[in-house]
C-alpha cells in the first residue's frame, strides 16, 4: 500500500472517528464551551492531526489517547448535572460587574478585566453609558449579559398601561432539585419559607428542576417532567 493511500486511509478514519465524537459531546456553539472544554477540543484536534499525517505514529495508541480526553469531559458533564457545587467549581460563576449602575472595580480585577474592555463590550450592545444599566454580569462563559434600567428599555405595550415596575435581579432559588443557599441568602429567603412556598402548591423539591424568584417574592418554576404545569394559587 502507497503512502498516500496509507495517509488517505488514517484520516478518513480519524475524521469518521471525530464526527461520532462530536455527537457523543453534544451540541455547543464554541463561545459557550468551557475552558476546560476548549482545552480538550484543541487537544484531541491536535492528537488527530497528527495520527492522520504522521504514519509513525501507532493508530491504535492515538485512538486511545482520543478517547480518553474524550470520556474526561463526559465524566465532568456527568457530575456537573448532579452537583451544583461541582458544576460551579469547574465551570465557574457569574461575576457582577456593574449594580444599580456603579461598576464593582474589586469584581474587574479579580477577572483581570480592564475598564477598555468592559467599554467595548457595552458598546457592541449599544450601550454608552455606565449609568444606564441596572445589573450586568460576566457570565461564566464569557459572555456579558446586560439589564438596562426600567427607564432605558424599550417600550412595552405593559409600560403605557401602567407605571413602570422597579426591575431588579431575579434570583434561582432551585436548582436541580436542590435549595441553593447562596441565591437565598442574597434575597433573604429562609429555607421554612420556600419550604412553605412548595407545600402552599401541592410541590416536592425533587420535582423542580428551576425556581426563580424576583423582588416582589414572585415564583415561577420549571418541573422535570414537560407535562407538569404551575399550580393555580
Amino acid at each position: 500500500m502507497s503512502e498516500t493511500v496509507h495517509t488517505i486511509i488514517r484520516a478518513l478514519l480519524v475524521i469518521v472517528s471525530l464526527f461520532f465524537i462530536t455527537k457523543l459531546l453534544g451540541k455547543k456553539q464554541l463561545s459557550k464551551l468551557s475552558f476546560f472544554e476548549y482545552i480538550v477540543g484543541i487537544t484531541v484536534g491536535d492528537i488527530a492531526g497528527s495520527i492522520s499525517m504522521d504514519s509513525a505514529l501507532n493508530m491504535k495508541e492515538g485512538v486511545i489517547s482520543i478517547i480518553v480526553w474524550t470520556a474526561i469531559p463526559l465524566i465532568i458533564g456527568f457530575f456537573s448535572l448532579r452537583s451544583k457545587r461541582f458544576r460551579d467549581f469547574v465551570e465557574g460563576t457569574p461575576t457582577i460587574f456593574i449594580k444599580d449602575g456603579n461598576l464593582i472595580e474589586e469584581h474587574l480585577r479579580k477577572e483581570k478585566y480592564s475598564l477598555d474592555e468592559l467599554l467595548e463590550q457595552l458598546r457592541t450592545k449599544n450601550i454608552f453609558r455606565v449609568e444606564d444599566i441596572e445589573f450586568a454580569t460576566l457570565e461564566a462563559n464569557g459572555e456579558l449579559s446586560v439589564l438596562l434600567k426600567k427607564s432605558k428599555q424599550p417600550l412595552l405595550v405593559e409600560d403605557m398601561i401602567d407605571a413602570p415596575p422597579v426591575e431588579k435581579e431575579v434570583y434561582s432559588i432551585i436548582m436541580d432539585g436542590k435549595l441553593n443557599d447562596k441565591a437565598m441568602n442574597k434575597c433573604n429567603l429562609s429555607k421554612k419559607w420556600v419550604e412553605n412556598a412548595l407545600k402552599k402548591r401541592g410541590l416536592l423539591l425533587e420535582e423542580v428542576f428551576l425556581a426563580q424568584v424576583d423582588h416582589n417574592g414572585t415564583l415561577t418554576f420549571d418541573f422535570y417532567d414537560d407535562a407538569k404545569t404551575e399550580p393555580k394559587t
